[in-house]
């Protein structure tokens, strides 16, 4: 049987994940009490072998959650023998506040404060779950259906998981270099498509722009040296304990050279399929919609 307690921050889409993961054939169960959880486990696990094979179980703080409880409760599960898997979904503190503002939810611990405030209790409360976590999330940056694509690699296609997502984000130094990244390079050291005839309506999602700019032996070069820094870079960041990394690769508008490069670097990694990868082009359109607007 395979048994997952899918736990995390209160809006980083816990409730999201029990539903796909339901579809998926999981047999799931949400909120459940912290001191029930011995027995529920006992109980699908003693059940008909040819019944329930996959649960997947909500823990959060809606349960009542405590560190001395889960603890006691995970020590009995491993002393009855039972193999549990622990999913910890994650986003950063300002998503949070905005999701929860644009749900107009409560958090379960700010009553009546302050979301900021409840974010940073729950932070603390789920510090141990958090370093116990097999797989940990951070839906930051995730659109509904790239979370959906990470967890059926892990708890369907059975694929490695090394709790690293890595965003691939493509941005014009005009419109201001993304807050969130990590890595920054500049690739407006290439010729620009943008002053040659016919191109400058295009991206780099259109082949004439991308064979123009990988014809020049610098971008290949370039690439060569920026995947075996990513590379060397990934496993080292994930034993620091980063659980998100964002590379942005920018040019003058983010439509061209930006584009083309950060494809091609996301075609190349897309061969491991240990790292959660995404990949956005924050600014490929904003050229047009200057130029409607003036």
């Amino acid at each position: 049987m395979r048994f997952v307690i899918v736990t995390g921050m209160s809006g980083a889409g816990k409730s999201t994940a029990l539903k796909m993961l339901e579809d998926a054939g999981y047999f799931c169960v949400d909120n459940l009490p912290i001191p029930l959880l011995e027995k529920f486990a006992q109980f699908v696990a003693g059940g008909d072998p040819k019944g329930i094979q996959k649960v997947a179980l909500g823990v959060d703080i809606r349960s009542g959650l405590d560190t001395a409880s889960m603890e006691r409760a995970l020590e009995d599960l491993g002393n009855g023998g039972m193999r549990y898997e622990i999913l910890f979904l994650d986003a950063n503190d300002d998503v949070l506040v905005k999701r929860y503002k644009e749900t107009r939810r409560t958090h379960p611990l700010s009553r009546n404060g302050r979301v900021e405030t409840g974010i940073l209790q729950e932070r603390e409360k789920l510090v141990f779950l958090k370093k116990k976590a097999d797989y940990i999330i951070d839906t930051s940056q995730l659109l509904t259906r790239e979370l959906k694509g990470e967890l059926d690699k892990i708890f369907v296609q059975n694929m490695g998981f090394r709790n690293l997502m890595i965003t691939i984000l493509s941005f014009g130094f005009k419109y201001g270099i993304p807050s969130d990244s990590d890595l920054v390079f500049d690739v407006r050291f290439l010729p620009n498509p943008y002053y040659v005839e016919g191109m400058r309506p295009l991206s780099g999602n259109d082949a004439p722009v991308r064979d123009y700019v990988m014809s020049f032996e610098a971008s290949r070069i370039f690439l060569d040296k920026l995947e075996d820094m990513i590379l060397f870079l990934l496993p080292n960041y994930i034993q620091e304990g980063k659980n998100q990394l964002v590379v942005s690769i920018g040019c003058t508008g983010g439509k061209h050279r930006s584009v083309t490069l950060a494809n091609a670097l996301y075609e190349r990694l897309s061969s491991t399929k240990e790292y959660g990868l995404r990949i956005e082009h924050r600014d490929i359109g904003k050229d047009a919609v200057r130029k409607k607007m003036d």
